[in-house]
């Protein structure tokens, strides 16, 4: 029998980061670029590639691509709350919580969008 599909999140994580958290052997919990979840309150996410193409376009374009990494996360792993919620006239998808490092199922470069 087949395994059921995944359902997967994306997240733009800041290198040094995602790096420190894997090191450490501890969640990843930065929200967005230069802020924590304790600060922010969650983790900002995309849908899919698109999303997060838009994303980079919007907030990224000061940063080296270089610097970032897209995490593909697995959503069966959380054990934390994911809303997705309105902004920008779409539904963005928000993790209230740490990412265990489980959790991520796929690290690469984030996409070229300039």
């Amino acid at each position: 029998m087949a395994d059921e599909p995944t359902e997967t999140l994306l997240h733009i994580a800041e290198r040094r980061h995602w790096e420190s958290a894997r090191q450490a052997g501890v969640s990843y919990a930065w929200s967005t670029l230069g802020v924590t979840l304790a600060e922010e309150g969650f983790i900002h996410c995309s849908a899919d590639l698109s999303q997060a193409k838009g994303v980079l376009d919007r907030f990224y374009t000061a940063v080296d691509p270089a610097d970032l990494v897209l995490l593909t996360i697995d959503v069966a792993k959380l054990g934390a709350e994911v809303r997705h919620e309105p902004a920008d006239g779409q539904l963005f998808p928000h993790i209230y919580g740490p990412i265990p490092l489980p959790a991520v199922i796929d690290v690469r470069p984030v996409p070229r969008t300039r």
